[in-house]
């Protein structure tokens, strides 16, 4: 039966869960504009360990959302999971957060028959995304993707969900065959399933070169040259 905590910071969402053999035991979360991420991270890891009467000598494995998202927030996670790791000799198991994003729609309901597109916000009309098959088995690799109407229509029917999709209402209107899921996000506790069926397996990351999916490169903007 293992203890396994997760952690998802991927996006606004600071997410903390913890279960045992699959089943989830405690949650702490807090969605924020203000991305709370370093603050409240560690806070929430006491607070769960807390609520569950367990101490960190008990955990087997951590889990951690890998992205792809924000880079603050994914560096912020990863590094709280491989401390953890480090620090209690335990594996550690990282997974996407748009496979997060799909098995949380599989627990608010998907339509059967329909492809399923997790999407990220990546700002603006982009978003990261991967498709699935109406299943939940991917069907092709994560990439940025900016939303339109062409978009729509080589893709329609399908249902789509996660805070991408969330802030694409004005793509979606007037577009019936899209399947629009509202509110999903992913939490720490839909992470828990996949990371007790990957410490079954063994199926554990290496710790030192786990890096997260952050979706694309860094804007990074080169320096104004000083005026003499």
């Amino acid at each position: 039966m293992p203890l396994i905590l997760a952690l998802e910071t991927a996006t606004k969402l600071c997410s903390v869960a913890l279960s045992r053999d699959g089943v989830v035991v405690a949650v702490r979360e807090l969605e924020s504009d203000a991305l709370v991420h370093a603050e409240k991270l560690n806070v929430f890891v006491a607070e769960v360990m807390a609520k569950a009467g367990t101490t960190f000598s008990e955990l087997d494995a951590v889990a951690v959302g890998i992205g792809p998202g924000s880079y603050t927030g994914l560096r912020i996670g990863l590094s709280a999971a491989k401390g953890l790791c480090f620090a209690l000799d335990i594996p550690i198991i990282g997974i996407s957060t748009l496979r997060t994003l799909v098995e949380r729609a599989k627990e608010i309901g998907v339509p059967e028959e329909l492809p399923q597109w997790p999407m990220v916000d990546a700002r603006r009309m982009e978003v990261f995304t991967r498709p699935h098959d109406a299943a939940g088995v991917a069907t092709g690799p994560s990439s940025p993707l900016v939303l339109d109407a062409e978009w729509v229509a080589a893709q329609a029917p399908c249902a789509v969900f996660g805070d991408g999709a969330d802030k694409a209402t004005i793509v979606w209107e007037g577009e019936p065959r899209v399947h629009v899921i509202p509110g999903i996000r992913p939490t720490a506790s839909a992470m828990c399933a996949e990371a007790e069926r990957r410490f079954t397996q063994s199926a554990f990351d290496d710790l030192a070169y786990l890096v997260p999916e952050y979706g694309k490169g860094a804007n990074l903007m080169k320096p104004r040259k000083r005026s003499q």
